[in-house]
């Protein structure tokens, strides 16, 4: 995936958080990216605290295509993955992800919000424990201030 896909990916992404937020939901989204690096075969908003856009898009995308394809496809997501999702992304067998803003950055803009208790856990650091090299791609600098600015219009109405 190149950097010019990865920018309009991520900016497709954050146009699903906003249509996540604006149906009530934390705005967070995640795109399943082809291997051609611009075809969307999925795209999932946030649907509560424990139903993430990437988790809940990696277990709906490992039961529609082979572990195979997943391999050479993205996860594209506008925030991180949790420790959760990157650990669903990898046992889904998805070979890269995609983010636009790190957790750490989530973790400034939220605090401790109680709908939002941050776990500071690189996604890099979870896939570092696992058997298999999953490819990351983030944060992009390129795009993080967009991303930022709905999270900043969220959380300061929460």
């Amino acid at each position: 995936m190149t950097l010019a896909q990865a920018i309009a990916a991520l900016r497709q992404a954050n146009l699903a958080a906003k249509q996540a937020m604006a149906s009530g939901r934390h705005p967070f989204a995640a795109l399943l990216i082809a291997p051609d690096g611009e075809t969307v075969l999925m795209s999932q908003g946030n649907i509560n605290t424990v139903n993430h856009a990437e988790a809940t898009l990696a277990r709906a995308a490992s039961a529609q295509y082979s572990a195979e394809y997943l391999w050479q496809c993205s996860l594209v997501t506008t925030v991180e993955p949790c420790a959760m999702c990157a650990g669903t992304q990898y046992w889904a067998n998805i070979g890269r992800v995609v983010y636009g803003m790190t957790e750490q950055d989530l973790l400034r803009l939220t605090g401790n919000h109680e709908e939002n208790p941050t776990l500071d856990l690189p996604c890099r650091e979870v896939f570092a424990r696992g058997q298999k090299a999953i490819e990351v791609i983030g944060p992009v600098v390129e795009v993080q201030e967009e991303i930022a600015q709905v999270h900043r219009d969220f959380w300061k109405k929460s």
